[in-house]
């Protein structure tokens, strides 16, 4: 869910580290930042499924061996746990590729959320949006603009929800208009440019 880039700023020739832990720069194409944030889930849908189909086997297994036993009551308890752990389990999976997927491209800002099988997408014009915390610095994060609006952030720690907010703010007002992103102060890339001009006098 987070990523460090580097890349080389006109005048430069070595990478400079950019800023975004979360986010990515796609420089293939059409220059694009991109945020994909996803729920963090410890198995996919297709491994609970092999778990269900294990335990099924041997549950069913022990109710049958008690059922031929004589114990007759064991296999309806037996089909009714497994009847709630399904139920449970389709749940899980229903929501387990819930993610945010933010997209800043020039002149452009996507951002879907997926929940459950709703997707809901919104577009705005990145030089009117407004990036503000809902409620306070641990809250969802809201993008506005245009009469529009989306909150985001569900799948990033609370304590971390400003540290996202600063980083869609920097990419806003670095991404106007097809802006490359600048990471560097004036003063760090000045001398560095000015020895790239001497060079180029010199010969």
């Amino acid at each position: 869910m987070s990523a460090t880039i580097s890349y080389f700023p006109i005048g430069l020739t070595t990478p400079v580290a950019s800023p975004l832990r979360f986010g990515r720069e796609v420089v293939g194409g059409e220059r694009s930042v991109q945020w994909l944030l996803k729920r963090n889930c410890s198995a996919t849908p297709r491994q609970m499924l092999g778990f269900f189909g294990s335990l099924a086997a041997l549950s069913l297994a022990i109710g049958a061996f008690f059922w031929v036993q004589g114990a007759t009551l064991v296999m309806p308890f037996a089909w009714a746990e497994l009847g709630g752990l399904g139920i449970a389990l389709v749940l899980y999976a229903r929501h387990a590729a819930d993610s945010e997927s933010i997209q800043l491209r020039p002149g452009r800002l996507t951002v879907e959320h997926a929940c459950g099988g709703h997707v809901e997408r919104v577009e705005f014009a990145p030089a009117w949006v407004r990036v503000e915390p809902e409620l306070g610095d641990r809250s969802l994060i809201e993008l506005s603009g245009q009469g529009r609006c989306i909150a985001v952030g569900r799948f990033v720690r609370p304590e971390l929800r400003r540290q996202l907010a600063d980083e869609l703010r920097w990419a806003l007002r670095r991404w106007q208009i097809g802006q490359p992103p600048v990471t560097s102060a004036p003063a760090d890339t000045r001398p560095q440019r000015d020895a790239v001009q001497d060079t180029k006098s010199d010969n």
